[in-house]
């Protein structure tokens, strides 16, 4: 057996580093904390090269006596802890006693500091673990502590760190995270020797969140105040009409501390059920404080997982406190809310040729416009004329005829008629499509498309399904899948369908700082992809064009999805990246499962899937029509 020997303690002190300095951000957490722990009221927070080269923090808070300046670089040495039953109360963010060892084992270090009780301040400084100088210097009462060339004796974890912009958002991030969880500290920002960053300091929770995220993420927001057995939960989360694509803008703190927790995003998913679409997310800055015996912080050294004695209070504190606020909350989304949107129905009847018929009651229109809806029933039902008309007719029973009119030249439109002469389900009410070029069916695809065979549309079946009969055969087809194949094949072959459109106002997108350094960084893939984004102030990205197939709203939401994506793929090669942006636009731009199409709509839409017998999956990997013989279908019957 090999012989046990003592690790050496500069060996012993880069094996516990790593622990807790895994990078930049992780010494600014650090020494943000110490700050906050020591009363500070100002911070400054300055970094270069990504924090890599250079970080400053410099606080007011109460400094470090000339005689304990040694023991604070020594490993588990703290002020915060002084027995075991400390443990079991913490109440302060730092009390493991190994941030500035960790930091002083990887790295240059200064520090510069004095109490109110000294009249002279102390410089001490310590590289890789070994003391270089201790003596008299000039400065005002607090901290400022300064390291330099990370990781410079550790060049097997250099090599693991990002790019300087890629380090600098996530010390921006933790920034951001420290400033939203103590409002009543003034945190300045100093990235690159350009300020970016300034709380006011006030106090105010929502003071912090502009400051950090800006107006448009602050005017989403609902203010929550709920207390339930000793458990507050207080800040503010998102309406219902502002959720976002993923869950990367939820923040939860704990008694002042940023933490992770699955109970916290549970309970918010629950009390926002019926109240946003499915797929979506509401966004929150909450503070849960609760009693410090109730919850062990001695978990994890980054200190960002805890353990709660009982996790239910925890959970019924933060749904009940979401509840009350959207009670409260008018614009809160009908429980009913439908996920189509204006372009995705666009971009469908777009391709059949035909503008979307309106769907609306009589009594909501003025009365010119009643004119332009015909009622479906037989002659003598009534009209908007007569006054025996209920005061709100179903949906499905009101047709939208366009005002625009037919042209002159009818043989435009002969092609109609054949085609009901050979699909007697077409009824003769059909009316004909505007005069409009259909976009995405060019002459040149048609004419090179393989021979339709026969069919006829049955009908429809949820508002989903679509039914067609061809020779001995049924084919079911899912008109959102199929729909989303078709546009993910024009998106890829590019042309039309890859176009983009100048949007008449740029469109704000928040994100959390790492997502806005992927976006920017892959600004040239989005472009690619018919995106136009640019930088827009930090956290924040403007998108100034978009695909003709989508509208500014799917742009913006587009967007937030892509951030969260590309935050994670950053090692998969750029064709992966672009397929999987085609899939995503493609499905936002798809008609939706349970929008209205007309009998001239599927007749068009089942020739358009006819014509192309290599699709029959949709990009995920869902088939798009499903097929059932004559024979299957009489077997099921017992007739062979």
């Amino acid at each position: 057996m090999p012989k046990i020997l003592r690790l050496p303690k500069s060996l012993a002190d880069l094996i516990a580093a790593g622990e807790v300095v895994e990078r930049p951000a992780s010494v600014v957490k650090e020494l943000l904390e110490n700050s906050i722990d020591a009363g500070a009221s100002k911070i400054t927070v300055e970094i270069n090269h990504g924090g890599v080269r250079y970080i400053r923090v410099t606080d007011d808070g109460c400094g470090i006596a000339r005689e304990d300046i040694r023991n604070a670089f020594v490993s588990h040495a703290t002020s915060k802890i002084t027995s075991r039953d400390d443990l079991s109360a913490i109440a302060t963010l730092g009390f493991r006693g190994e941030a500035l060892a960790s930091a002083a084992a990887v790295a240059r270090v200064e520090i510069l500091t004095r109490t109110a009780q000294e009249t002279v301040g102390t410089r001490y400084c310590i590289e890789g673990g070994e003391e270089i100088l201790l003596d008299d210097a000039g400065c005002p009462q607090g901290t400022t502590l300064i390291v330099r060339d990370l990781f410079y004796n550790t060049p097997a974890r250099m090599k693991f760190l990002k790019k300087d912009v890629t380090e600098a958002n996530a010390v921006a991030g933790v920034v951001d995270r420290i400033a939203l969880s103590h409002p009543q500290v003034s945190i300045r920002f100093i990235r690159e020797e350009k300020e970016t960053l300034c709380t006011p300091g006030d106090g105010k929770l929502d003071s912090a969140i502009y400051a950090v995220f800006g107006r448009d993420f602050l005017s989403g927001l609902i203010p929550v105040d709920y207390t339930c057995d000793g458990i507050r939960v207080n800040g503010y989360t998102s309406k219902p009409i502002a959720a976002r694509q993923s869950r990367s803008m939820q923040f939860f703190f704990l008694n002042g501390r940023y933490i992770k927790t699955g109970t916290g995003a549970a309970a918010l998913s629950e009390g926002y059920k019926h109240a946003v679409m499915t797929g979506k997310f509401p966004a929150c800055v909450l503070k849960i404080t609760v009693p410090n015996n109730m919850v062990d912080v001695n978990v994890h050294p980054a200190k960002i997982e805890v353990r709660f004695a009982n996790e239910k209070p925890i959970f019924n504190a933060i749904y009940y406190g979401v509840k009350n606020a959207l009670e409260g909350d008018h614009s809160k989304a009908h429980p009913a809310l439908r996920q189509n949107s204006a372009s995705a129905i666009r971009n469908f009847y777009s391709m059949v040729g035909e503008e979307k018929p309106k769907q609306v009651a009589f009594r909501e229109l003025p009365k010119k416009q009643a004119d332009f809806f015909v009622h479906a029933k037989a002659p003598g039902s009534p009209t908007p004329e007569n006054p025996s008309i209920p005061k709100e007719l179903p949906k499905q029973e009101l047709r939208f005829a366009s005002p625009v009119e037919k042209p002159a030249n009818k043989e435009d439109y002969s092609f109609l008629a054949e085609k009901k002469t050979q699909t007697p389900s077409v009824q003769e009410t059909v009316a004909s499509p505007p005069e409009t070029t259909v976009p995405n069916i060019s002459e040149t695809e048609e004419s090179a498309s393989p021979e339709i065979p026969e069919f006829r549309v049955i009908g429809e079946a949820f508002n989903t399904y679509i039914f067609v009969e061809t020779d001995n055969k049924i084919w079911i087809i899912d008109k959102h899948a199929a729909h989303e194949r078709i546009l993910y094949e024009q998106l890829k072959a590019g042309g039309e369908g890859k176009a983009s459109q100048l949007l008449l106002a740029p469109v704000t997108v928040t994100l959390r700082k790492e997502e806005y350094s992927a976006v920017l960084e892959n600004a040239s893939l989005l472009a690619d992809s018919g995106f136009a984004v640019a930088d827009f102030g930090t956290g924040t990205v403007a998108v100034t064009e978009c695909p003709i197939l989508l509208d500014a709203a799917d742009a913006a939401a587009a967007i937030e999805e892509f951030a969260a994506y590309l935050c994670k793929a950053k090692q998969e090669l750029i064709s992966e990246k672009m397929d999987w942006i085609y899939h995503n636009t493609a499905c936002r731009a798809a008609i939706k499962a349970g929008d209205f199409t007309s009998d001239y709509e599927r007749q068009k839409f089942a020739e358009k899937l006819l014509s192309m017998p290599d699709i029959r999956s949709c990009p995920h990997g869902r088939p798009v029509m499903i097929e059932m013989t004559r024979r299957e279908m009489e077997k099921s019957f017992g007739r062979v």
